[in-house]
């Protein structure tokens, strides 16, 4: 072998090999294994000479405060991490994304607030990851949902309040989860959690220490105990009302649609509208009274929008059209959780429905939900070909509101169009 050669070959081998002159770095040849500790050293920022081979890190034990988005750059091969008892307090987005490789992620005992959950759609092949003592305050309901390797989670001694329903539901390996010594808030909030803490296979150390810090009368009782909650999901009605007096159809006028729903505490109400050309959801009335829409259907229509909401959980579509035809759904949510009805709308007077919704149809007859219960009609049933005729005005005397006769009627005829 010529000098040049060996030359060549000896600088390869001590780039592939680098390590920073304050860690220990060890080459485990017959693991494929790239090892440098850098714990005990009082380092203040992570050191940038890895090897690009390296694929287990330590730098516990140190003074590191913060972390960049490049402070890994050259160990994009790293499979363990390990940075538990430093001062780290803040964590720039990204700082581990391109980790993709990653098994083990130790950030324990260290002062972060805010974390930046969304690297962790990357790491798929993450199967623990350490979080304990820190300072988080929330979690992205989301947050876990790509880590479906994950088998250990450790988030006790927090400042969690609250925890999301379903957040440890997307991992279906989670075999230990430590959440114990956070101050969660015992309202409906947490309902789901004390449900799903007595039914749960997860192994949770410590589960006497998963207790209520608020409100008073629920401070110091343990989670997973049945606690005495007043809390209810939402059940959710949907009913529909148009104008039926006769089969011809007349065009531009309004559809009313009115979502009953209750709960504790009481749900709020948000419609959602997939026509198909648009998808609408609207949170709260729009509108402050049904009153304002019949003294100015114009200008209601022109400020909010056609799609008008009220306090009292109705909604009028204005100048209905075949371009409006397609999926009206009200979803009732409230701390406990969410449920939803929905009914599809086309005119008679069209020979058939849009492709939009015939086409959701088709697909509708084999839902695949995982999500909010769906309270409604089959999908063949629930097309309903909506007739529309001027509505008669309300006439408001003596600070109250007359009842139509035609409203009645109209009721009626719907109750019995949808029983026959």
């Amino acid at each position: 072998m010529d000098l040049f050669t060996c030359l060549l070959i000896t600088l390869l081998l001590v780039g592939i090999q680098s390590c920073p002159e304050v860690c220990r770095c060890v080459a485990k040849k017959k693991y494929e294994r790239y090892v440098a500790d850098c714990s005990y050293q009082d380092l203040q920022v992570v050191p940038q000479d890895f090897s690009s081979n390296t694929t287990t890190l330590t730098l516990s034990v140190n003074h590191i405060a913060s972390l960049g988005e490049e402070s890994f750059a050259n160990t994009a091969k790293l499979q363990g991490l390990w940075l538990s008892y430093n001062q780290i307090g803040t964590v720039a987005v990204g700082t581990f994304s391109f980790l993709v490789h990653l098994r083990a992620l130790d950030l324990s005992h260290n002062q972060i607030n805010n974390f930046p959950w969304r690297d962790l759609s990357n790491l798929t092949s993450l199967q623990q990851l350490k979080l304990s003592n820190n300072h988080l305050e929330k979690i992205p309901p989301e947050a876990f949902r790509p880590l479906k390797d994950l088998r250990s989670l450790w988030l006790s001694d927090n400042r969690l309040a609250i925890l999301s329903d379903g957040t440890f539901s997307s991992m279906p390996k989670l075999a230990q989860l430590q959440i114990n010594n956070n101050p969660f808030d015992c309202t409906c909030k947490i309902w789901w959690l004390d449900g799903w803490l007595q039914s749960t296979l997860v192994s949770i150390p410590e589960k006497k220490s998963v207790t209520c810090a608020t409100p008073e009368t629920q401070k110091g009782l343990i989670l997973g105990r049945s606690l005495k909650l007043d809390c209810a999901l939402p059940s959710v009605q949907l009913v529909y009302h148009s104008s039926l007096e006769n089969s011809k159809l007349k065009d531009g006028l309004t559809l009313q649609l009115h979502c009953n729903a209750v709960g504790k505490p009481p749900p709020k109400i948000r419609w959602k509208i997939q026509t198909a050309d648009q998808h609408v959801a609207i949170d709260g009335p729009n509108v402050e009274r049904e009153e304002d829409l019949l003294r100015d259907p114009a200008g209601s229509s022109q400020s909010r929008g056609r799609f008008l909401v009220f306090k009292n959980g109705s909604m009028a579509v204005t100048k209905f059209s075949k371009a409006n035809e397609g999926i009206y759904t009200c979803q009732a949510y409230n701390d406990v959780g969410s449920r939803e009805a929905f009914v599809h709308v086309a005119l008679t007077g069209s020979e058939k429905p849009t492709t939009f919704l015939k086409n959701h149809l088709q697909a509708s007859k084999n839902p695949n939900k995982t999500g909010d219960i769906r309270e409604g009609l089959t999908s063949d049933e629930n097309v309903k070909f909506v007739y529309l005729i001027p509505t008669m005005p309300k006439t408001v005397c003596n600070g109250g509101t007359q009842s139509q006769l035609g409203f009645w009627s109209l009721f009626l005829f719907c109750l019995l169009a949808h029983y026959s």
